[in-house]
């Protein structure tokens, strides 16, 4: 059996990367020169909007299912998720034909509830702002004998998602870059945790930080403290995909010898990011996605004169809400 819950590095990202290649889509770096005049340095966006099931997540699931004994994957996998972990859980399982049981919130986006589903996925609901999600899905994985993948606590998971870092990495060499600062959005904290263990390997002068909405940066204030702590209860967020409670176990054991800090942005700069995205890079960028361009816009970071990256996490906007904030003025 596989273990789960061992602390990642950069050979096991390095591992990934081999088990990925030719699955994943290698996905592109944009530059705006229009959006880095104005800013005064240079700014690259990683699109993993246009990542297979729109978002990282595809990744971490099919490094970590791909790799799992027979007997477990004739069980079936199952997993818990706002709708991107679900998303590249249910099209791995797919690809390997195995058959996967997703628990999702109950206001999850529609358009992520039925990409789940349209993959092939069994989906169950719960409402995730009374109900536990972790009680609720080891329940139901061990009593169908179901093998868990976790969103983001996952030794193999992280490993895969640290593969977007490696392409960072190889397409800033391919222009003779190297980023002074890369800007990532921080739910879990899986994918950061895989990016900044490539890019601490790969590029050490180059400074990782998380981003994530207020009200919900966890991962900054534990760092700043040192240990994991929990967002307050009672709050809400457009930003769906990166709402947990707590940093990951696993996760946060990296981050915290691996990121520079962390930063807090507003709904409003969220939205403005997504409008940025959209007009300089031609990008459909959802809520959580955007946190990091946000940070940057927000003049959490000051880049002029230099080089950053951030991290477009994911695309998968509900179609109105889409359309309500482009129509907003900037």
């Amino acid at each position: 059996m596989l273990e789960f819950d061992k602390t990642p590095s950069y050979q096991s990202v390095r591992d990934a990367a081999e088990v990925l290649d030719g699955v994943v889509v290698r996905t592109p770096l944009l530059e705006s020169p229009a959006l880095n005049e104005k800013l005064g340095g240079r700014l690259l966006l990683k699109c993993e909007t246009l990542q297979y099931t729109g978002s990282f997540k595809f990744r971490g699931a099919y490094n970590t299912i791909s790799r799992l004994s027979d007997e477990q994957k004739e069980k079936g996998v199952f997993a818990y998720s706002s709708g991107n972990h679900a998303q590249g859980v249910a099209l791995s399982a797919k690809l390997l034909g195995i058959e996967a049981t997703i628990l999702m919130p109950e206001d999850t986006p529609a358009i992520k509830l039925a990409n789940t589903r349209g993959y092939g996925a069994h989906v169950v609901t719960y409402n995730r702002y009374e109900e536990n999600r972790e009680e609720i899905g080891k329940q139901i994985a061990d009593e169908h004998g179901y093998t868990l993948i976790k969103p983001y606590d996952n030794y193999f998971v992280i490993s895969g998602q640290g593969t977007t870092g490696i392409e960072i990495h190889e397409q800033l060499v391919d222009r003779k870059l190297e980023a002074d600062f890369c800007v990532c959005p921080a739910g879990g904290g899986g994918l950061i945790a895989g990016i900044s263990l490539a890019l601490r390997e790969l590029s050490p002068e180059t400074q990782t930080f998380s981003a994530e909405p207020e009200y919900f940066d966890d991962t900054r204030r534990s760092l700043e403290l040192g240990q994991r702590v929990e967002n307050e209860p009672g709050h809400r967020s457009i930003c769906d995909a990166i709402v947990t409670p707590t940093p990951g176990e696993i996760t946060f054991g990296v981050n915290k010898t691996t990121l520079g800090g962390g930063f807090s942005v507003s709904e409003d700069e969220v939205r403005e990011a997504m409008r940025c995205a959209f007009h300089y890079f031609k990008c459909v960028v959802e809520p959580g996605g955007a946190v990091a361009l946000a940070a940057i816009l927000s003049d959490e970071i000051d880049i002029a004169g230099k080089t950053a990256v951030a991290v477009a996490s994911g695309g998968n906007v509900d179609p109105a809400l889409y359309a309500e904030i482009l129509a907003q003025p900037s």
